[in-house]
């Protein structure tokens, strides 16, 4: 059995996290972390996890972590690079559901982040963990840097035109919707219902966070530097991320093909049958990201259509199919539920 901690257990991907974790059969969660709610029972925070965890929160203390095969952060940016090295020292692997690690240049980290990084020389030895592009080396990890939500969901679309060459990657754009519980769980005005339902709105257009991680991502495939418009916009929801994502095409081959050929051996992508239109419902609670390729009027554009959940592939999900890739386990373990309809 796999012992696992986790660090930041109250937010959205903790509770996903344990939902996952829980029923997976080589999996045992010793400890789930939080300073507010220490001392009281997880199941009591979250009432789907009543009989089937039987934990109090607890303190994030490093010595009591240091038990765990692994632990996995679940916490705000710049929590967990205060933590890591010394649970590394120890022998516990660290998957990082945050964005702490993702990024290997530790100045463009500081300038999106807007804070000093507490551990930058375990930047260059972190894992970003896109099983579909890191795979081997995920499995060797001691640090797996999880990908973001958007990233995920634009460089899974953009990967099989980017590899091939078949688009200008000056020119590429995501047009990127997500789900409220994209912001988390803290209280804000913007995501209550009464400000956000019935509403629809992009924001941060000059400039997102998952930026330079999925520019860094899609440069890595294309083998130069990439230029991305990226633009993310609020929707009405609560789970579901959908990306529309735009490229001028150099070369006239069949798209379907390409698509189906790259993730022919991939359990959690599913390119879809030419002319279908992928759901943020098809993937709700899994850990699949469903897409399709247009070339409309078989003109110059390539239009990719992506959808994931945002707190399954897109963060919790993806994270279990790290730890199972770290620890030689069957990949798709404990990930294999059917999506929730309606």
């Amino acid at each position: 059995m796999v012992k696992v901690g986790i660090v930041g257990g109250t937010g959205y991907t903790g509770v996903e996290l344990l939902r996952l974790l829980v029923k997976h059969p080589h999996v045992a969660v010793q400890m789930v972390t939080s300073r507010a709610e220490a001392g009281s029972p997880v199941s009591q925070l979250y009432p789907n996890l009543r009989g089937h965890l039987d934990l109090d929160f607890s303190e994030p203390d490093v010595e009591n972590l240091a038990a765990c095969d692994l632990v996995f952060f679940a916490t705000p940016n710049g929590t967990a690079m205060k933590m890591v090295p010394q649970l590394l020292d120890a022998g516990v692997r660290v998957i990082d559901l945050a964005a702490d690690f993702r990024i290997s240049d530790v100045d463009v980290w500081q300038e999106w982040y807007g804070m000093t990084h507490a551990c930058p020389a375990l930047l260059e030895e972190a894992v970003y963990g896109l099983p579909e592009v890191n795979r081997e080396a995920v499995k060797q990890a001691r640090l797996v840097a999880n990908p973001g939500c958007y990233p995920t969901a634009v460089m899974l679309g953009f990967l099989p035109l980017v590899e091939a060459g078949l688009v200008q990657v000056e020119q590429l754009i995501a047009d990127v919707k997500s789900g409220v519980s994209g912001a988390g769980r803290g209280a804000s005005v913007g995501m209550l219902m009464g400000e956000c339902g019935e509403s629809f709105m992009a924001y941060g257009i000059p400039g997102h966070r998952h930026m330079p991680e999925i520019k860094q991502g899609l440069a890595r495939a294309a083998g130069k530097p990439v230029d991305l418009t990226f633009v993310p916009h609020l929707l009405p929801m609560i789970r579901g991320i959908e990306a529309t994502l735009y490229g001028q095409l150099n070369d006239n081959v069949d798209l379907q093909a390409l698509f189906e050929t790259r993730y022919k051996d991939e359990p959690f992508v599913d390119v879809m049958p030419a002319g279908s239109h992928p759901e943020t419902r098809s993937v709700r609670g899994i850990n699949s990201c469903r897409m399709a390729v247009f070339q409309p009027q078989d003109g110059h554009t390539v239009v990719v259509t992506s959808v994931i959940d945002n707190l399954v592939k897109g963060a919790a999900g993806q994270a279990v199919q790290n730890m199972n890739l770290m620890f030689g386990l069957e990949e798709t373990i404990g990930l294999d539920a059917v999506a929730l309809l309606p």
